[in-house]
């Protein structure tokens, strides 16, 4: 056999050779971590160099503090807790610090935690005085039988265990307060239509962006979890509330999916049961990550709503669709290399 021949030979077999070919393919990045700050009308050209600046680094700093737990080792619940933190310690985000107002001038925050390897959950709805209400959430899935907890009752039970109790002053912001005195002038202006019977030409009041934050994680020991949290939507009325805190709706974990969080107009998202609809595709139209959370993010613009999700599932594949002009979102792999996104 001629030198040329058997050369030729050797690399014919190793292109027809399948572990060599897949061998050669670059691997997925496997991601541990994925968070969102809100969707909704999110343009580059209504934002400043200096608060889109912002935006970037508080989202960096959420990744790498949840990251953080994960690399050390740490439950998926620990690293959705300082990821969501970071973000409800900031005027930035519709959580915590920066939560909207109700139509009586209050904020009222909800937040809901779930563990996919259990399936515990915990939620609270309409609380005025925890600093952190995704570690009021947390409480009440670890340290009672419960799973929802609201109003007073609420905030009795998280500061009898120790959580930081602030006065409903901690959260008022400049911005926010302007953003309710907008919508109140919207009211006033459909109350003159409806009495002129001209109501037709004007849309529903519903905010420019949905700022609820979210956080799913994929830990070492493979453990899923998913955590939201939210001040609800400017001038709500008559105690509303959205899907964040509602288990199934705006949040879901189960170590054989996928953990979701939600943000968007929340009464779509109820009404489709949207975070537990991401994981009953998979399980049982065995969907991917990406095509199921795209599918339910699909139907609810049918209805008529909009937003978006994060999700992770057992493989550390990420997916964040959502059907609005922006949504601020970011990743971390396993390595730590973390990416942020803003706009569509």
């Amino acid at each position: 056999m001629s030198k040329s021949l058997y050369f030729l030979l050797i690399l014919m077999y190793v292109g027809m050779n399948p572990m060599r070919s897949s061998a050669q393919q670059p691997l997925k990045p496997k991601y541990v971590l994925a968070i969102h700050g809100g969707a909704g009308t999110i343009l580059k050209e209504n934002m400043t160099d200096s608060l889109e600046q912002a935006y970037i680094e508080k989202l960096t700093e959420s990744l790498q503090a949840g990251y953080d737990q994960i690399k050390q080792g740490k439950s998926s619940l620990d690293a959705i807790e300082a990821a969501i933190h970071v973000m409800e310690d900031s005027p930035l985000f519709n959580a915590g610090k920066g939560a909207v107002f109700t139509n009586q001038g209050k904020n009222e925050l909800d937040a809901a935690i779930m563990d996919g390897s259990n399936l515990k959950a915990g939620a609270v709805a309409g609380i005025t005085t925890i600093k952190n209400p995704i570690s009021a959430a947390r409480a009440v899935m670890d340290k009672s039988e419960h799973v929802m907890m609201v109003g007073r009752g609420a905030e009795e039970f998280a500061a009898n265990n120790g959580l930081e109790v602030v006065d409903p002053r901690y959260f008022w912001t400049k911005q926010r307060w302007e953003g309710l005195q907008r919508a109140l002038e919207r009211d006033a202006e459909r109350a003159e239509l409806d009495h002129d019977d001209k109501k037709a030409f004007l849309p529903p009041y519903k905010d420019e962006k949905f700022g609820t934050v979210g956080c799913v994680a994929l830990d070492q020991h493979g453990n899923l979890a998913a955590g939201t949290s939210t001040g609800g939507m400017t001038n709500k009325k008559f105690g509303r509330v959205g899907d964040s805190p509602i288990i199934g709706a705006g949040t879901y974990a189960n170590n054989a999916t996928v953990a979701i969080s939600c943000t968007g107009w929340g009464e779509y998202y109820i009404r489709t049961v949207a975070a537990y609809n991401v994981s009953s595709k998979i399980q049982n139209a065995k969907m991917g990550v990406r095509e199921a959370s795209q599918a339910v993010i699909q139907e609810i613009e049918q209805l008529g709503g909009d937003g978006g999700m994060i999700a992770i599932d057992r493989n550390g594949e990420v997916a964040m669709p959502f059907n609005t002009q922006g949504m601020y979102r970011g990743k971390v792999t396993a390595d730590g290399k973390i990416t942020v996104e803003i706009y569509k």
